[in-house]
């Protein structure tokens, strides 16, 4: 009837480890019936911290069959039988993964004794293996090795079946259930108040911390992805097991959702935003006056305290740009940081430079086509409002650009019309411009996908 197993593995997520050894326990209700247990060659070496802690060498595994050979033995152990395990979805995640390498599917319905302990034995400081043993007064006989672990989840699954007075293994076992999918410490109930709409949605750990924020267009539907789907981070069960809650804020279309997502990693700091944690390295346009009184140019790097004239994702886009500008006003390739050759600039041989390099062409007129080269920077972006769908019907969201940049996001009743940029401004919440979120922004004023653009 049920199929009680413990693996142990070469890491934490069945994408880039594999199994090196498994105990299968029989139990029909009342007592076990038949066990299994062996080794398992991963082909591959054992890391030295797993080795640490499971007593499992490379040389202990070289002589055991591989997966592929005992495939067959244990898949007639499991079978038709109903898989539990401690942290169900650890196990099954591998023993699915080692499966689907030799083209068996597998598809069992599970019990998980971490969520279904939780309910039957409520109000325990922790419910990993170890601690909910000792509270039970359960002996671990040769901790973190398959068998050991697997029998002691024996003993504590006997221990649930016996204080089940509510019927908590029946409701789980119901077809769609969803109940092994989950993190082990979200409360399904959480779970299923989620809403389908697009948003911004926060994992908390069990002190009430955010450890992850995500944006989605369905909440509800992208939550449940990071479960069920090959998501290598989140198969690694460490971030599974420090989920205790998830909180969410509608934002009404997924332009918002990005946008708010930056800005609450920003704010938040979480310990599972790798991506938008990494430094962000910005480039911008600088000017500055010689001693000889010729306004210069130059492409640089951005760092805290400085005030570029425009600023860019790569160093090519910036001089890309300010190639542009050379051009367009006739300036010094040398005066703009773009040429280093010593004496007249290359360009003053094909008449493009009328030689300020080397003070052919006065100060006064270079310095007023770098004065209007300036304000074309301003001027090359739209004073636009990105009208989209609101949190409800009676809403709409508005993002505001003044020239090309950022500056807020808001929502404004949809029997409204918003006609300049002033009432525009009274609706948006004012924030700072990041890289991440003006690309956001830009990729949209190029492509107005669910938005309006109303130009000012």
């Amino acid at each position: 009837m049920y199929a009680i197993v413990d693996i142990e593995t070469t890491g934490g997520f069945a994408a880039s480890h594999r199994i090196t050894e498994i105990a299968i326990y029989h139990h029909d209700g009342i007592r076990i019936t038949d066990s299994y247990r062996t080794l398992v060659n991963p082909g591959r070496e054992i890391p030295y911290y797993i080795t640490g802690l499971t007593g499992i060498t490379t040389e202990m595994v070289m002589d055991a069959p591989s997966f592929e050979e005992i495939s067959e033995e244990i898949f007639a152990k499991l079978d038709g039988r109903v898989f539990v395990a401690h942290n169900a979805h650890f196990d099954y995640s591998f023993i699915k993964q080692e499966f689907e390498l030799v083209g068996v599917n597998w598809q069992p319905r599970k019990l998980c004794t971490v969520r279904l302990s939780r309910k039957i034995i409520p109000g325990l400081r922790s419910y990993s293996l170890g601690s909910l043993a000792e509270s039970l007064g359960i002996e671990i006989e040769n901790r973190h090795r398959a068998d050991g672990d697997a029998h002691a989840t024996v003993k504590i699954f006997h221990e649930l079946l016996e204080r089940d007075r509510e019927g908590q293994i029946l409701k789980a076992l119901k077809k769609n259930s969803g109940e092994t999918i989950l993190p082990p410490n979200l409360p399904k109930e959480e779970f299923d108040k989620l809403p389908s709409l697009p948003g911004v949605y926060y994992f908390l750990n069990a002190r009430g911390q955010v450890i992850y924020v995500g944006k989605a267009i369905n909440i509800k539907k992208r939550i449940a992805g990071h479960f069920t789907g090959d998501a290598r981070e989140w198969s690694r069960s460490k971030i599974r097991n420090e989920i205790h809650h998830v909180t969410y804020e509608l934002t009404g279309n997924e332009l918002i959702a990005l946008i708010l997502e930056s800005q609450e990693i920003r704010r938040l700091w979480p310990k599972y935003n790798q991506a938008q944690k990494t430094k962000v390295e910005e480039w911008g346009i600088f000017s500055y006056e010689d001693r000889n009184g010729y306004l210069r140019f130059s492409a640089n790097i951005v760092t805290k305290g400085s005030f570029p004239l425009i600023r860019f994702g790569t160093k090519g886009d910036a001089w890309n740009f300010l190639w542009e500008k050379v051009r367009e006003f006739e300036l010094c390739p040398k005066l703009s940081g773009l040429q280093v050759a010593k004496g007249l600039c290359f360009s003053h041989q094909t008449g493009e430079c009328h030689g300020a390099c080397e003070g052919v062409e006065g100060v006064a007129d270079y310095n007023d086509r770098i004065t209007q080269a300036v304000a074309s920077f301003k001027a090359s972006g739209s004073t636009v409002a990105l009208i989209g769908k609101g949190r409800n019907i009676e809403e709409q969201s508005l993002v505001l650009v003044d020239k090309g940049v950022y500056c807020g996001f808001g929502y404004f009743d949809r029997n409204v019309a918003i006609t300049d940029f002033e009432s525009a401004r009274t609706y948006v919440r004012i924030s700072p411009e990041t890289p991440i979120v003006q690309n956001v922004v830009n990729s949209y004023l190029t492509n107005p996908r669910d938005v309006e653009l109303v130009v000012f």
